[in-house]
Formats: structure tokens, sequence, C-alpha cells
């Protein structure tokens, strides 16, 4: 064998040598036989290092051919003296590669001596027995099939054929296009990958067929498959991405154009099956130009993960849409019930839960319908439909219950609302007035009873027209009767019970017994108002009744007509008189006597005789300080209007005390020909200023004026409306 082929399979020869091997253990006996190797050509590498390697190639072939039992753990040495030799290359070392095949042919010459290559000569018969036994060993080697060895030109074709289609393979995984191309698919479709890498294959595939063509055709045939083989098995890797790339390329295709015709108002499911055919049949197409003529590759499996992904991708939008549509009708739903079943609660009646019912079945028959068209759109089975709209029936349902248990919850502050509501206003809605004419007894029950029915109409869920006697028991047991007779029997009070009559348990809000317990807690809170619009009946009675009656009128006439003519006849006790009526009332007022009284006659007075003396000083303080103030505005007057022709639209001069109100400091600096002139000064002749001074102090007109309050300032406290007074 030649030194590189060793290790090799087939240019070593060791699928022979395991023949070999087998055969001899089946059909010879043990005996020694030298397989001399002849390693031609040695390279530098030592033969030392050589024969370990070759030695151990044979070890492994004995240990992996089939023994018989009887020879199952026979070593290789009893049938075989295995040595190797090695001779120079020829071409290079001619005289030392003759020299030693001489030394190799006296081997041979000499191969019957002890030690030489015969063996260990158990297996010798007499020459005379030669012949008949050569054709003992030839008969044998025909009948066995192992040892029907090919013909030499099929094994020089097998050789050669595996050759070339080794190269022509290394050709093809180094050849530049295919290296471009199976990056170019690394990153996205490659544009005619088919038809490029048809022609690459079918370029190397000629190569083959050219260079092996005269040798064994069947030989040359079954190379040339296993090397397609080996070729499309190392091409379909490429093939396989480009297919993923076609099947996310169909499945975002699929997407944008099913967005696209969704935006255009067609239906879905007509969108789905426009859109699906299209984008399967892209990826038809772009599969059919990725497969090569040289190879039957099978795409349909992909094919179904596409309609798999689609389908997928359609389902969740399909959710998503069903999803987005139900949320839609059912916000529709929430704001066409919830804000108006509120408003009819508030405004509860004997017609509330009849204009729930008909609010519910108008809002119901505008909306689902609605919605039911749209769901036409998916062409969904009519039982899965329906269902959806019953469960959207269900949810409107459920609005309103939940609506009227949360009213429910707060139906004690309801009732209170009502009560207030009706006993503070009359029928026009405008606020009572107390006067002592009101039947406070008839307004109270009046107004009870609208908060008795308000509690009777949130007491029950009422979804069908039958009517009930919750608001009969209600006004009888709670309204009527006395809930509070400790004599009362529980077997005989209507509301002892957790159940309406006539009403399932699902829909009762409010049981009998809640409602009994919440009438106790309403009339309690409420007691407060009735009492307070009676004590201010009584309170205004009192205050009409004040002036004494008609014959104490006459007596103090007749008693007291001597004083009365004093009166008359002097003036001044008249007018000190008056003045003391009006000290006495600006008193009243500035010590609120009303308000002191409401707490007792004892407390009033001693409140009042501890107020009285500082509140009359300050009261004379106010009037001292009111009497400055008016002579200095009269003072300011009269030099104001004093003639300066030569100043006349100067400003006036400022002459205030510094007490003087903030309104007569901006009055003074207003411009002078703002300022209204009297019809006394525009009789005055200018020439007099002392006339004209005196006619403007003395003037009736004048002082009126002076005395009028600015129309800037309102007295904002008790204090100064007494001041007005005095």
């Amino acid at each position: 064998m030649w030194c590189h082929d060793i290790g090799r399979e087939q240019a070593a020869n060791k699928p022979l040598l395991k023949t070999v091997f087998q055969v001899m253990m089946r059909l010879f006996s043990p005996r020694k036989t030298t397989l001399l190797f002849v390693i031609r050509d040695k390279t530098r590498t030592p033969l030392e290092h050589l024969e370990p390697v070759l030695r151990e190639d044979i070890q492994k072939i004995w240990n992996s051919v089939a023994k018989p039992e009887a020879h199952k753990d026979t070593p290789i040495s009893e049938f075989f003296n295995v040595e190797v030799t090695a001779l120079p290359s020829f071409e290079e070392k001619e005289e030392q590669f003759r020299e030693q095949v001489q030394q190799l042919r006296k081997r041979f010459a000499n191969s019957i001596a002890p030690g030489g290559l015969a063996g260990d000569r158990r297996g010798v018969v007499p020459a005379s027995g030669f012949l008949f036994s050569s054709q003992q060993i030839w008969k044998v080697i025909r009948e066995n099939k192992d040892l029907d060895l090919p013909a030499h030109k099929v094994m020089v074709a097998t050789v050669r054929c595996d050759e070339i289609a080794h190269e022509k393979f290394s050709c093809l995984t180094s050849d530049a296009e295919w290296m471009d191309l199976e990056s170019a698919v690394q990153s996205g479709p490659a544009p005619g990958f088919g038809k490029k890498l048809g022609y690459i294959v079918d370029v190397h595939m000629k190569e083959y067929d050219k260079e092996a063509i005269y040798f064994d055709e069947a030989v040359r045939t079954a190379k040339r498959q296993l090397l397609k083989s080996r070729v499309l098995n190392h091409v379909q890797p490429a093939f396989q991405k480009m297919l993923a790339h076609l099947r996310t390329k169909a499945l975002e295709k699929y997407k944008t154009g099913l967005n696209l015709t969704l935006g255009s108002g067609k239906g879905f499911a007509a969108s789905v099956r426009e859109t699906t055919e299209s984008s399967l049949n892209e990826f038809d197409q772009g599969c059919a130009d990725a497969v090569i003529k040289q190879a039957d590759w099978d795409y349909s499996k992909i094919l179904e993960k596409v309609r798999r992904d689609i389908e997928d991708h359609t389902l969740s939008v399909r959710e998503g849409k069903l999803s987005e549509l139900t949320n839609h009708a059912k916000e529709k739903l929430r704001k066409a019930l919830a804000e108006p079943v509120e408003s009819l609660f508030d405004a509860a009646g004997h017609s509330t839960w009849a204009s729930i019912r008909n609010l519910f079945k108008r809002e119901t028959e505008t909306i689902l319908p609605e919605f039911r068209k749209t769901l036409s759109g998916f062409e969904m089975e009519s039982a899965s439909s329906e269902g959806t709209v019953s469960n959207l029936r269900d949810y409107a349902r459920s609005i309103v219950e939940n609506k009227a248990k949360e009213e429910a919850g707060n139906v004690l502050i309801h009732m209170k609302e009502r009560f207030t509501t009706v006993f503070s206003h009359d029928k026009d809605s405008i606020p009572r007035v107390w006067t002592g004419k009101e039947d406070v007894r008839a307004i109270a029950k009046d107004a009870r009873s609208a908060a008795l029915q308000l509690l009777s109409v949130m007491a029950a869920i009422r979804w069908d027209e039958k009517p009930d006697r919750i608001e009969n028991i209600l006004t009888s047991t709670l309204l009527d009767g006395s809930v509070t007779s400790k004599a009362a029997n529980a077997s005989g009070d209507p509301l002892a019970s957790t159940t309406w009559e006539d009403v399932p348990p699902k829909y009762t809000l409010i049981t009998p017994s809640q409602c009994k317990s919440l009438w106790k807690q309403f009339k309690s809170e409420t007691e407060f108002t009735i009492t307070q619009a009676v004590s201010t009946q009584q309170a205004h009675k009192r205050g009409n009744g004040r002036l004494p009656p008609p014959w104490a009128m006459v007596a103090i006439a007749v008693l007291g007509f001597n004083e009365i003519m004093v009166l008359l006849r002097n003036p001044i006790y008249m007018f000190l008189l008056f003045v003391g009526y009006l000290l006495v009332k600006a008193l009243a007022v500035q010590l609120d006597i009303h308000r002191e009284f409401q707490n007792g006659v004892v407390p009033g007075i001693i409140s009042v005789s501890a107020k009285l003396v500082p509140t009359l000083q300050n009261l004379l303080n106010k009037v001292a300080t009111d009497q400055q103030q008016h002579g200095n505005h009269h003072h300011q007057e009269a030099a104001a209007e004093a003639p300066q022709p030569q100043q006349q639209q100067q400003l006036p001069p400022l002459l205030l005390s510094p007490r003087s109100p903030m309104s007569e400091l901006q009055r003074q600096h207003m411009p002078f020909s703002r300022v209204p002139l009297s019809p006394v000064r525009k009789a005055a002749p200018p020439s007099s200023s002392s006339s004209t001074s005196s006619s403007t102090v003395s003037s009736p007109r004048n002082i009126s004026e002076d005395q009028k309050p600015s129309p800037t300032v309102e007295p904002d406290n008790e204090s100064n409306s007494a001041y007005s007074i005095v």
C-alpha cells in the first residue's frame, strides 16, 4: 500500500482484509500465515511510527469481524504473522529502492527456511498432493460468495468515481456563487433562489459526468446518485431557510392585508377569505420559484404551517374584534342606562320600575340589533351569535340591578332628602315660611309618605309587570300603624320576615325586617325637623302678639289722659321722649335682645346687664366722632366754594381732619369741574365769599345732601344699623 493510504478505508483495502479474516476462520483451520505489508514511497516518518498505526488498524479489523464460537477468543497471532516493511520512492531514490527490493526477493526465495515467510509449516502437504490440494482450495474459493471478488475495472471505477464525487462536492461547497447565495438567503428571501441554486448544482453534476464517463456505468451511476444526494443534503438547509422567509413574508402580508380590508368596512369573514387566498397564492408561487429541478422537495408541511399561522392570527384578531365590539356595546348600554336609572331612582314614585322597564326595553332594542348586525360580518354560528347577544342583554340587566343595589344601600339618605324636600317646600318648590297657618302634622305625614314610597320602590327589583303589595304593607304597618308598640305580636307582623311576598329572593334589595329598622332610624332623625317647624310657628305667633289688647289700650288712654295733655302742652317733653325712644331702640338693636332672651329670661337679663354700659359708651363715641367729621365736612365745602378766578383748574384744597372717612378723601380728589353745585350756590354772587359760605351751611338742601349716606358705603353689621337709627 502507498504510505499516504495508511489509515484510509478503501485505499488501504480494509474491506478486503476483513473478508480474508472472516474466510480464514470459517473455512480453514488455525495456522500461521504471514501477512506482509509493503509500504511504498515511504516518507520521512520513521517506520517505527508507521508500523504501530498499521498494526492498530489490523487489530481493530480483527476485533470487528464475526468469529465462530470455537475461535471467539482466539487472538490474531494464532492465524497470522503480521510483518511490515517499507520501500523508498523509486523516482527519488532509485538505487536504494532496487537494493531493498533485492533484499525482499531473497526473503521470498528463502521463505521455507526457519523464520521465513512460509509460516509454521503445519498445513504443508507433500509435493505429490499439491495438485489435489490446490484443486480443493480453488473449489472452496469458487463456492464461497464472500470470496467472489469483483473485476478489476469495477474496483477501479469504484475508487475513481468516489474520488471524482468527493472532488466535485468540495468544489460545490467552495463555489463563490453558492456561498453568495447562501449568505443572501440567511438575511432574507433571495430573488431567483431556485433558478440560481439549480444552475450551480447542474454545473457540478455535469462536471462529474464529464470526468466519470469512461468508468463502469453501474458504478458511475451509483456514485452519481450518492453525490447528488450529498449535494442536495448540503443545500437543503438554505432551501428551508428560504421557505422560512417566505412563511414569515406570507404571514406579514396577511396581517397587513387584513387590517387594510377591515379598515375599508368589509365584513370580517369576507376579509379573511380574500386576504388568506392572496397570501397563500403568493407563498405557493414563492415556493415554486425556490424549488430546483434536481430535487423533489415537498413544501406541503411548510404550507400547512403557514395555514396554521394564518388561522392563529385570524383567531386572535377575531377575539380582539369581538371583544372590542362587545366592550363598545357595553359602554353604550352603560351610558344609556346608568345615569337615567339613577335619575329615576332619585325621583322614585309609583311608575319608577315601569319607566325603568320601558327604558331598558327601548335601549336594548336600539343597541342589540345594531350589535347583531355587526356580528353578521363574522359569519358566526347562530347559537354562538345568539349567545353573545344574550350575554350582552344580561349585562344590561346587571347594570340596572347593580345601580338598584347601590341606591338601596343609600336609601336612608335618599329618604331623608325626600322628606326634607317635601316638608320644607310647597307644591311649587318654594321654601315654606312657617307663619302659623300651616298644618305641620299633615305636611309631615305627606313628607313621610313620600319617603316611605321611595323605600317601597327600593325594596325589590321588579322586572315583570306583576303588581306587588310592598307599598301597601309598608304604608299600613309603618305609616298608619305603630312599629314601636311593645304589644305587637311577631307572628302577626308582616315585616317580621326576610322575604317579600311574590318576590324572588334574588330580586330582594331590602328585606321587610330591614325596612322596619330603617324606618325607625328615619323617624328618629327627622323628628328634629318637625319640632323645629313647630317652634318656628310658635315664635311667629309670639312675635305678632306683642301689642297690648284693645281694652288695655283704652284703659291707658283714659287713665293717662292728664299725662298726654302735659306732653301736648310742652313739646320739649315730646322731643325728649322721642330721643329716648330712639336711644332705647338703638341699644336694643345693638344688644340683640331677641337672641339674648332665647335662652331664658334670667340668662338674658344677666347678659344684657353686662353689655349695656360698654354698648352705650360705644354708641356715644360714634355720635361724637360723626359730629366732628360732619363739621369738618361743612368747613371744607365752604372753603372749596370760595371764588378763585386764577386757579379754577386746580384741585380743591385738602381741608380734612385726620379722622375723615376715605370716601370724603376720594371726593375731594375728584376734578373740580365734576363736583355738583347746588341751586343755592348758583344763585349766590361770585364776589361774596362770605355770603356763599353762609348760604352753603344754612341751606336745608345742602344739609340734607351732606347727611345722606354715601351710596358706596353700606352698613355691614348691627352697630351701623343702630347708629343710622340714632
